[in-house]
């Protein structure tokens, strides 16, 4: 019996020591580099990764990425299947429930009207009639969507930021959509003749996380964490390593 109740002590103190459950962090397939880098289904680098990994070591837990399609993220939500959505605006999800916090912004997305180094500055949306422009499918862009409806811009969706920029260096069409990051990374991995240009900026929007509101997650930390970073500049150093 002394042994039998020496080994349930054991074990009551083991898992009393157990680790806890490590933050499940939603992640889109469609987030490109500088953002993320993606291999087969796996988040690998980037911005996002690098801000996340250190997020969950200042709450002190394990991060965990659960790569998805966009539409696939809403449903999740719902499901409650994550534990924290970064790179996130309250305009991007009007139905999100009171199952989840709000962090305040801690950077800005700047979303550019995006051309090759041949196409006319002045070609701007109002412009165009019936014209391609490169969009990420699943996203919506608030500001074009009167020519989308009016039908003087067709959308041609790809799965990711940086197929967009491909298709349109490849002349697919002559106009896509990108955040400015986005663009100076693809920049970067091409030689200057090859390099694309921003001629107009359509949409500044700022970005927090959602964080689920639970009994095993430590919400509040999380939030206080993710201010912490961004008051000592960690966010800015973390995004200045992709510049």
């Amino acid at each position: 019996m002394r042994q039998i109740a020496l080994l349930l002590m054991f074990c009551s103190c083991a898992l009393c020591q157990a680790a806890p459950e490590p933050l499940r962090f939603s992640v889109m397939e469609s987030w490109a580099m500088p953002m993320a880098s993606i291999d087969n289904g796996q988040l690998t680098g980037g911005i996002m990764r690098d801000l996340m990994l250190e997020l969950a070591e200042r709450v002190g837990r394990e991060a965990e990425f659960l790569v998805m399609p966009r539409m696939r993220v809403l449903l999740a939500q719902q499901n409650r299947e994550f534990d924290v959505r970064c790179y996130v605006a309250r305009s991007w999800v009007p139905d999100a429930d009171d199952g989840y916090a709000w962090s305040p912004p801690y950077m800005e997305q700047r979303d550019l009207l995006v051309a090759r180094q041949d196409t006319p500055m002045e070609l701007k949306p109002s412009d165009s009639r019936a014209q391609l422009i490169g969009t990420v499918l699943g996203y919506s862009y608030p500001k074009l969507q009167a020519y989308f409806d009016q039908g003087s811009l067709l959308r041609d969706d790809a799965r990711s930021q940086d197929l967009v920029l491909q298709k349109l260096l490849a002349r697919r069409y002559d106009l896509a959509v990108s955040s400015d990051l986005a663009l100076a990374w693809f920049n970067l991995q091409h030689e200057s003749d090859d390099r694309l240009v921003a001629i107009d900026v359509l949409e500044r929007t700022p970005l927090s996380c959602m964080v689920r509101k639970a009994a095993d997650i430590p919400t509040e930390r999380i939030l206080q964490a993710l201010e912490e970073m961004k008051a000592s500049g960690e966010i800015e150093r973390i995004v200045a390593r992709y510049r």
